[in-house]
Protein backbone atom coordinates (compact mmCIF):
# COMPACT_ATOMS: atom_id res chain seq x y z
CA UNK A 1 0.00 0.00 0.00
CA UNK A 2 1.20 3.48 -0.80
CA UNK A 3 -0.04 6.11 1.61
CA UNK A 4 -1.28 8.95 -0.58
CA UNK A 5 -1.38 12.63 0.27
CA UNK A 6 -5.18 12.35 0.52
CA UNK A 7 -4.84 9.40 2.95
CA UNK A 8 -2.43 11.43 5.08
CA UNK A 9 -4.86 14.35 5.22
CA UNK A 10 -7.80 12.09 6.07
CA UNK A 11 -5.89 10.30 8.85
CA UNK A 12 -4.60 13.55 10.33
CA UNK A 13 -8.15 14.95 10.32
CA UNK A 14 -9.40 11.71 11.92
CA UNK A 15 -6.93 12.08 14.80
CA UNK A 16 -7.88 15.73 15.27
CA UNK A 17 -11.61 14.91 15.25
CA UNK A 18 -11.25 12.89 18.46
CA UNK A 19 -10.53 16.05 20.44
CA UNK A 20 -13.38 17.98 18.84
CA UNK A 21 -15.89 15.24 19.62
CA UNK A 22 -14.70 14.83 23.21
CA UNK A 23 -14.55 18.54 23.94
CA UNK A 24 -18.07 19.11 22.58
CA UNK A 25 -19.47 16.09 24.44
CA UNK A 26 -20.41 14.28 21.23
CA UNK A 27 -19.27 10.92 22.55
CA UNK A 28 -21.97 9.07 20.60
CA UNK A 29 -20.03 10.02 17.44
CA UNK A 30 -16.78 8.31 18.47
CA UNK A 31 -17.53 5.63 15.87
CA UNK A 32 -16.46 8.28 13.34
CA UNK A 33 -12.95 8.01 14.81
CA UNK A 34 -12.63 4.46 16.17
CA UNK A 35 -13.49 0.97 14.94
CA UNK A 36 -16.36 -0.69 16.81
CA UNK A 37 -13.85 -3.03 18.51
CA UNK A 38 -11.15 -0.43 19.25
CA UNK A 39 -8.62 -1.23 21.98
CA UNK A 40 -7.95 2.00 23.93
CA UNK A 41 -5.05 1.57 26.35
CA UNK A 42 -5.02 4.11 29.17
CA UNK A 43 -3.20 1.89 31.66
CA UNK A 44 -0.45 4.54 31.99
CA UNK A 45 -3.08 6.60 33.84
CA UNK A 46 -3.93 3.74 36.19
CA UNK A 47 -7.07 2.80 34.30
CA UNK A 48 -8.22 -0.40 32.60
CA UNK A 49 -7.86 -1.03 28.88
CA UNK A 50 -11.10 0.02 27.19
CA UNK A 51 -12.47 -2.38 24.59
CA UNK A 52 -14.96 -1.09 22.06
CA UNK A 53 -16.20 2.31 21.04
CA UNK A 54 -19.15 2.07 23.45
CA UNK A 55 -16.76 1.52 26.38
CA UNK A 56 -14.78 4.61 25.32
CA UNK A 57 -17.91 6.75 25.29
CA UNK A 58 -19.04 5.39 28.67
CA UNK A 59 -15.61 6.08 30.18
CA UNK A 60 -15.73 9.67 28.94
CA UNK A 61 -19.16 10.17 30.47
CA UNK A 62 -18.02 8.59 33.74
CA UNK A 63 -15.16 11.11 34.01
CA UNK A 64 -17.68 13.93 33.87
CA UNK A 65 -16.13 17.20 35.07
CA UNK A 66 -12.70 15.56 35.30
CA UNK A 67 -12.48 15.52 31.50
CA UNK A 68 -10.16 18.09 29.93
CA UNK A 69 -11.92 21.12 28.46
CA UNK A 70 -9.44 20.98 25.59
CA UNK A 71 -7.82 18.05 23.79
CA UNK A 72 -5.14 19.44 21.46
CA UNK A 73 -3.22 17.16 19.07
CA UNK A 74 -0.04 18.11 17.26
CA UNK A 75 3.18 16.72 15.75
CA UNK A 76 1.42 13.82 14.02
CA UNK A 77 3.79 11.47 12.18
CA UNK A 78 2.41 8.71 9.96
CA UNK A 79 4.18 5.58 8.75
CA UNK A 80 2.94 2.75 6.59
CA UNK A 81 2.82 -0.70 8.13
CA UNK A 82 2.10 -4.17 6.79
CA UNK A 83 -1.40 -5.30 5.80
CA UNK A 84 -2.67 -1.81 4.97
CA UNK A 85 -2.22 -0.46 8.47
CA UNK A 86 -0.83 2.94 9.35
CA UNK A 87 1.04 3.81 12.53
CA UNK A 88 0.35 7.32 13.80
CA UNK A 89 2.30 8.98 16.57
CA UNK A 90 0.98 12.29 17.91
CA UNK A 91 1.63 14.63 20.79
CA UNK A 92 -1.33 15.70 22.88
CA UNK A 93 -1.94 18.53 25.28
CA UNK A 94 -4.88 18.35 27.67
CA UNK A 95 -6.14 21.53 29.32
CA UNK A 96 -8.33 21.16 32.39
CA UNK A 97 -11.03 23.51 33.67
CA UNK A 98 -8.66 25.00 36.26
CA UNK A 99 -6.10 25.81 33.55
CA UNK A 100 -3.56 23.11 34.35
CA UNK A 101 -2.13 21.19 31.40
CA UNK A 102 -0.71 17.77 30.74
CA UNK A 103 1.32 16.39 27.86
CA UNK A 104 0.93 12.94 26.35
CA UNK A 105 1.72 10.78 23.36
CA UNK A 106 -0.86 8.91 21.29
CA UNK A 107 0.35 5.74 19.53
CA UNK A 108 -2.35 4.71 17.07
CA UNK A 109 -2.96 1.90 14.62
CA UNK A 110 -5.18 3.19 11.84
CA UNK A 111 -7.00 0.91 9.40
CA UNK A 112 -9.26 1.45 6.41
CA UNK A 113 -12.79 0.08 6.88
CA UNK A 114 -15.95 0.48 4.80
CA UNK A 115 -16.63 3.91 6.35
CA UNK A 116 -13.06 5.14 5.76
CA UNK A 117 -10.01 5.38 8.03
CA UNK A 118 -10.53 4.50 11.70
CA UNK A 119 -8.29 4.00 14.74
CA UNK A 120 -8.34 0.33 15.78
CA UNK A 121 -5.82 0.59 18.63
CA UNK A 122 -4.69 3.57 20.69
CA UNK A 123 -2.15 3.68 23.50
CA UNK A 124 -2.03 6.88 25.54
CA UNK A 125 1.16 7.61 27.47
CA UNK A 126 1.62 10.55 29.81
CA UNK A 127 4.76 12.67 29.47
CA UNK A 128 5.84 13.19 33.06
CA UNK A 129 9.57 13.94 32.80
CA UNK A 130 11.63 15.84 30.21
CA UNK A 131 13.94 14.31 27.63
CA UNK A 132 12.20 10.94 27.65
CA UNK A 133 13.52 10.30 31.17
Amino acid sequence: MTLTYEDRCLITDLIAMHGHLCDSGELDRLDEVFTADVVYDVTDFGLEILRGVVACAEAGRALGDRNPVGHHVTNTVLSEQAAGRVHARSKGIGVTADGTCGSLVYEDTVVRVAQGWRISHRTVRARRVPLGG
